[in-house]
């Protein structure tokens, strides 16, 4: 059997993996799915197992001798591998158990290329490591990052690991938030892909170093090649040692904005 892979540079391995994972997601949706229990109130569905599998079939034809950090299957190939793929298979589980389309599938090589793929809009957000397009419909769109939506995303899911240093309602109750800015909650880090995207001004969320995770990976490289300002909510640069979640901004007007109103209103 020929490898349809095999040929594929690192940009076209993530989008095609992240296309695999967003064909099941988009199979399975609306079906009724076992759940399976991580604790602490978190779950994964079949569809994130199943969505796992195609996207490691992709890699692992393309990329043999690559590892892989997956959500739901961990750390898979050899431990001293130079190259390290990060996979998160359905990035909104909770919404997407309940009927909500708001997920996303999230495929990175760590330090290089990235795919972030909406299963239902069809549309696979994508960096070879140094530009950022959409791929939608066949055409090929750079993303431009824009504040113009005047749109903020903000991780409100638990747990909430710099309280009482830094909650994300103390931000949204700030007076210069409220006048410069609107909040959202997408429970995804498809909002990643928006900020890229110029769909938002900004995302939020508390955490500690994301460099290195499965959920927010393949945004960051994105928001990164888009050309947006990426720091921890303490102004640090991701994957600093001690850094702490994300603030990623359109430009970096919105992000001296943004670090302004957490510094005065809740981070010590």
């Amino acid at each position: 059997m020929i490898n349809s892979y095999a040929g594929l540079d690192d940009a076209g391995v993530s989008i095609a993996a992240a296309r695999a994972g967003a064909d099941v997601v988009r199979t399975l949706y609306g079906r009724q799915l076992t759940r399976i229990g991580k604790g602490a109130g978190d779950f994964a569905t079949a569809a994130d197992v199943a969505a796992e599998k195609a996207i490691l079939g992709v890699i692992r034809a393309a990329r043999p001798a690559d590892a892989v950090l997956g959500e739901e299957g961990g750390q898979q190939g050899a431990t001293e591998a130079a190259r390290q793929w990060l996979v998160d298979p359905l990035c909104g589980t909770l919404n997407y158990a309940v009927g909500n389309m708001l997920v996303a599938v999230n495929v990175a090589l760590r330090d290089g290329a990235a795919a972030v793929a909406d299963p239902f809009s069809g549309e696979v957000f994508f960096s070879d490591g140094k530009t950022a397009w959409v791929r939608s419909d066949g055409a090929d769109t750079p993303l431009t990052p824009t504040p113009a939506t005047r749109l903020v995303d903000v991780n409100l899911d638990p747990p909430f690991p710099s309280a009482p240093g830094f909650r994300a309602v103390d931000l949204l109750a700030h007076p210069g938030f409220v006048a410069h800015f609107r909040p959202r909650v997408v429970s995804t880090t498809l909002a990643l892909a928006w900020v890229a995207a110029g769909k938002r001004a900004a995302y939020v969320t508390d955490g500690g170093d994301l460099s290195g995770s499965v959920h927010f990976a393949a945004g960051i490289a994105l928001c990164r090649a888009a050309g947006c300002v990426v720091t921890g909510i303490d102004g640090t640069p991701i994957g600093q040692a001690g850094g702490r979640g994300l603030v990623a901004a359109a430009d970096g007007e919105t992000h001296d904005l943004l670090m302004s109103f957490i510094h005065s209103s809740s981070w010590s």
